[in-house]
């Protein structure tokens, strides 16, 4: 099934709420045919941004286009049925008194889904679009199905085939595998990434989880505050955070304290080779998989965290900082064990300094 993508984006838009501050002057956009996940803490204003993309929300100041059509702005509404977009909801809102071909039907326009006589040439044209949508999604054999004696993978399928039913240009997703089990979650998130790469399809993914963002987004944009503070690929967010607190959000990450000389950094571990020449007091960003740890009297092995494909070791300095270490495979160090710790020579990333450690 071919459809029609558009990006959509928003510009300085801003939202209060009972007057309070939820989005302010948020920039964002998406290329047509692009996934982005949109990732924040609880109460970031993630959900009202999609909500504003939607329709489902006027915003206060500003500007929402999809494609090249204004669609919301200080004195503009348009309703979300004029937007073309499709809405994937956290809990899937499926009907559990209709089936599963009926609840997909439901997402087909008004004047496609009214009651047909059965054997007529415009049912069995409908009744061929209901079935495309399901094989589309794999659960063609689930047609006849209650959404009660389904899976929750199932009817999260179920969700998406009505979303795509009418089409739209670009599809929202909030939240949309918080509600499948952990091991489930994986296979259907990486299933339904697929599909819509597969359809070329424009789609916004609301998520607070950062592995779920980072395999489904060309891009993430992570919110605090109710801003945007950065929007890139995944590597480029991991390698490059704009700030402290965004280092340690997308990722496991230590902040030293240290001397910037140019082209390194003076720090508790030694010399920090820096992406860009910074002099002065500066925060560094120290990833896990970037420490290495010997024997050695820096410091003392305080705890170990063993996943089987790998192993997370914490040393605490006799100047009572610490910093962590991955490597793969099981750990080589016992806690208690005296070690010293020194970086890999990977350039990183500094931050006018702060007194943060």
């Amino acid at each position: 099934m071919a459809l029609g993508a558009a990006g959509i984006s928003a510009e300085s838009v801003s939202v209060s709420l009972d007057g309070d501050p939820v989005l302010r002057a948020v920039d964002f956009a998406t290329s047509p045919g692009s996934q982005v996940a949109v990732l924040g803490p609880s109460g970031c204003g993630k959900t009202t941004l999609l909500r504003s993309l939607a329709g489902l929300q006027r915003i206060d100041d500003g500007e929402i286009r999809i494609g090249d059509r204004v669609v919301a702005a200080r004195s503009l509404h348009a309703p979300p049925e004029s937007r073309g977009v499709g809405l994937v909801f956290q809990d899937w809102a499926l009907f559990p008194h209709l089936t599963v071909a009926a609840n997909v039907a439901y997402g087909l326009p008004a004047d496609q889904r009214g009651r047909f006589s059965f054997g007529s040439r415009r049912q069995a044209r409908f009744t061929a679009q209901v079935a495309a949508l399901l094989e589309m999604v794999g659960i063609g054999d689930l047609a006849d199905r209650m959404p009660g004696s389904l899976s929750g993978g199932q009817q999260q399928r179920v969700a998406l085939a009505r979303a795509l039913a009418p089409r739209p240009s670009v599809l929202l997703l909030d939240e949309p595998f918080s509600s499948l089990d952990t091991n489930l979650r994986a296979d259907v998130r990486a299933d339904v990434a697929g599909l819509l790469r597969d359809l070329e399809i424009t789609a916004v993914f609301v998520t607070h989880d950062q592995d779920e963002a980072f395999v489904l987004g060309d891009e993430v944009a992570v919110m605090r505050d109710g801003r945007i503070v950065q929007q890139a690929s995944p590597a480029q967010l991991y390698a490059h955070p704009v700030d402290s607190w965004l280092a340690r959000f997308v990722g496991d990450a230590d902040v030293l304290p240290g001397e910037g000389r140019g082209d390194c950094a003076s720090t508790r571990i030694g010399r920090v080779p820096l992406q860009d020449e910074t002099v002065g007091i500066v925060d560094v960003l120290i990833r896990p998989e970037e420490v290495v740890v010997e024997p050695g009297d820096d410091g003392e092995v305080v705890a170990i965290e063993y996943y089987g494909h790998d192993a997370v070791t914490t040393v605490r300095f006799t100047s009572g900082e610490h910093v962590r270490s991955r490597t793969t495979g099981a750990p080589r160090f016992a806690v208690g064990d005296a070690v010293s710790v020194r970086h890999s020579g990977a350039a990183s990333v500094a931050y006018p300094g702060s007194g943060i450690g």
